[in-house]
């Protein structure tokens, strides 16, 4: 059995066999959720407070820092935003100038994401602060952990995908 299974099995049942019970302040997927929350939360003050963006858009346009032209659906992939959440953020943000919508030439119930010229500048400016805020969280860390931290995140990332 493994440390963590461990970790949830120290007391027994009736008949002596060790009973897994669940601890919420101790269950990874719970940990990691409320860690995620956090991060998330810690890194929004960059850009909630300076820029008036959600997070929601801030993800909708780091997802297209990083690949200009994207069609929607794969905004909500690579965000891991809901459909819903993704069409209000691009309703903002298109409002706002920072991303054209256009139809897709291929697919005409598509639509293609890009982001327009203050959409561009925008990025250009929450970037450093937002790689800044990142460094100062994981000051907390030695290099060491930061690159173990990594590979767990590739492992588990990798684990996730695998079926059940």
């Amino acid at each position: 059995m493994t440390k963590a299974a461990n970790e949830t099995s120290d007391r027994r049942d009736g008949e002596g066999v060790p009973a897994r019970e669940l601890r919420l302040q101790r269950y990874f997927p719970y940990r990691l959720a409320r860690l995620a929350e956090q991060v998330s939360l810690a890194v929004a003050e960059v850009y909630a407070d300076r820029f008036a963006l959600s997070r929601q858009e801030w993800r909708i346009l780091a997802a297209l820092g990083e690949q200009p032209r994207l069609p929607t659906k794969q905004i909500g992939r690579l965000t891991t935003l809901d459909k819903m959440n993704v069409s209000r953020a691009m309703q903002s943000l298109e409002a706002r100038g920072i991303v054209s919508r256009s139809r897709d030439p291929e697919d005409g119930r598509e639509r293609i994401v890009t982001l327009t010229a203050a959409g561009r500048a925008l990025y250009r400016k929450i970037v450093p602060h937002a790689l800044a805020r990142e460094a100062d969280l994981l000051d907390a860390l030695t290099r060491e952990e930061v690159a173990t931290l990594n590979a767990v995140i590739d492992k588990l990332l990798d684990a996730t995908e695998r079926p059940a």
